[in-house]
C-alpha cells in the first residue's frame, strides 16, 4: 500500500546505497566497500591561569574519550553482504556484454557498514541502506574477529533503520541515550567500519545542529526525506553507516547514517529516540510498526502557493502521482474515511505545523496506529479539522 509521502519522493523500497541530495553514506558497493552518501587575554597571572585550565580540561575530555571508546568498541560490528557474482551474471540479459574473461565468479563481498549491538542475545541496530539487497546474504564480524551469520529482522518503513539478528550470548552492549537532552557542542565520538576496511575507527566532534532535515538519494535518481536528524563535525567516512554516534558518557545517542560529499566534516545521524521506539515495536509485534493515512502530497513553497493561488504558503497539498494508478488519496485509508479529498490543502497535525522542514510523513512517524490525531486543513478555500484514526502501514 503507498506511503503517506510527496509525489516526488522515491519508490517504497529503499536502496543498498544512498548518496545525498546533500548525500547519504551508503553500504560500500564493489570490491567490498561503499558510501552513504553532509582567545587569549595579556595579563600575565591570567595567562598561566587560563592555559592550566585549558590542559586541565582537555586531559579531562582525552581520558572521558579513550575511556568510552575502550568500553564502546567490542560492541561496534561490521556488516558485510555477499552475492554470487556469477548467477548475477547469469541472471542478466546484458552479461554478454563484458565477455566471460571479466567475470568475477563465486561468493564474492558487495557491500558492507557498520552496526551496534544492543541486546546480549545477538540484537543489532544499523541503517536499512546497509542491509536492504534481498538477494544479499549478509554476515557480522565482531570486534574479537568471530564471524556471524545475520538475519534480518526487521525494516524501518519511514526511516534508515533496521535490525539484524545473530545466534549468540553474552555479548557486549551500548546503553541506549536520550536524543532531547542532547545540546549543540556537545562532544561526539563515531566508531564505524570506515572505507569498508578499517574495523572500529574512531573520530571525534560535536553536535553542530539538531533538526536538520535532508534529502537523501542514490544515483538511479531514487530519494527520501529524513527529518529531525543531527549534524555533527565528527568524520563520518564510507562504510560508517549503520554505527553509534557516542556521548562522552558512553551512551549512544545516534546512528550514523548520510555524510554532505560537497561539504567538510558534515555529516548527519538519526537520533537514538527513533531507535528506541523501533525496537520497542519490535519487542511488542515482532516488527517495526509505522502509522500512516493514506494520502500523497506535496509540500506547499511561497513559489507553488503564488503560482496557484493557494490560501496559504505552507502545508502538504493532497494531489495524485505521476501515473494514473498514484492516487491522491487510497480508498478505504484512514484519509478516504475521514473525508479528505484531492486538492485538500493539510496545515497541521495536532497543531504541528507543516513546512518544507516538517514534513508530513515525520510528523505521522511520532504517532502509533490506533492514534487519533487531528487534521486542520483547507477544503475548497474554507478552513476546517477532520479527525483521523492512523492505522498501521504496510508496504
Amino acid at each position: 500500500m503507498p506511503m503517506d509521502t510527496p509525489t516526488s519522493s522515491r519508490p517504497q523500497s529503499t536502496p543498498l546505497g544512498i548518496i545525498i541530495a546533500m548525500s547519504m553514506i551508503f553500504g560500500l558497493l564493489g570490491g567490498g566497500f561503499g558510501a552513504y552518501l553532509i582567545l587569549s587575554t595579556t595579563e600575565g597571572g591570567t595567562i598561566v591561569n587560563s592555559v592550566a585550565g585549558t590542559k586541565t580540561v582537555k586531559v579531562e575530555e582525552e581520558s572521558a574519550t579513550t575511556d568510552v571508546v575502550a568500553k564502546a568498541s567490542p560492541a561496534v560490528v561490521s556488516i558485510v553482504a555477499t552475492k554470487d557474482l556469477s548467477k548475477v551474471y547469469q541472471q542478466s540479459p546484458f552479461g554478454w556484454l563484458f565477455g566471460n574473461g571479466n567475470q568475477q565468479s563465486g561468493r564474492q563481498q558487495v557491500s558492507s557498514g557498520t552496526g551496534f549491538i544492543v541486546r546480549a542475545d545477538g540484537l543489532i541496530v544499523t541503517n536499512k541502506h546497509v542491509v536492504d539487497d534481498e538477494t544479499a546474504e549478509y554476515s557480522v564480524l565482531t570486534n574479537d574477529g568471530k564471524s556471524y551469520v545475520a538475519k534480518v529482522v526487521a525494516k524501518d518503513p519511514v526511516n534508515d533503520v533496521a535490525v539484524i539478528d545473530i545466534d549468540a550470548t553474552d555479548l557486549p552492549t551500548l546503553k541506549l541515550g536520550d536524543s532531547s537532552s542532547v545540546k549543540i557542542g556537545q562532544t561526539v565520538i563515531a566508531i564505524g567500519n570506515a572505507l569498508g576496511q578499517y574495523q572500529n575507527s574512531v573520530t571525534k566532534g560535536v553536535i553542530s545542529g539538531k533538526a536538520r532535515t535532508i534529502t537523501a538519494g542514490d544515483s538511479s535518481g531514487q530519494s527520501e526525506t529524513l527529518e529531525d536528524v543531527f549534524q555533527t563535525d565528527a568524520s563520518i567516512n564510507s562504510g560508517n553507516s549503520g554505527g553509534p554516534l557516542i556521548d562522552l558518557d558512553g551512551n549512544v545517542i545516534g546512528v550514523n547514517t548520510a555524510v554532505d560529499q560537497q561539504g567538510q566534516l558534515i555529516g548527519f545521524a538519526l537520533p537514538i529516540d527513533v531507535i528506541k521506539k523501533d525496537l520497542a515495536s519490535i519487542d511488542k509485534t515482532g516488527k517495526i510498526v509505522q502509522p500512516y493515512m493514506g494520502i500523497r502530497y506535496v509540500i506547499i513553497t511561497e513559489a507553488l502557493a503564488k503560482q496557484n493561488d493557494l490560501p496559504v504558503t505552507e502545508g502538504a497539498l493532497v494531489q495524485r502521482g505521476t501515473t494514473s494508478g498514484e492516487l491522491a488519496v487510497i480508498p478505504g485509508s484512514p484519509a478516504d474515511k475521514a473525508g479528505i479529498v484531492e486538492n485538500d490543502i493539510i496545515v497541521s497535525v495536532n497543531g504541528t505545523k507543516i513546512t518544507p522542514a516538517r514534513q508530513l510523513v515525520g510528523i505521522l512517524s511520532k504517532f502509533s496506529p490506533g492514534d487519533q490525531v487531528t487534521i486542520e486543513l483547507y477544503h475548497q478555500g474554507n478552513k476546517k479539522e477532520v479527525k483521523v484514526t492512523l492505522e498501521e502501514r504496510t508496504d
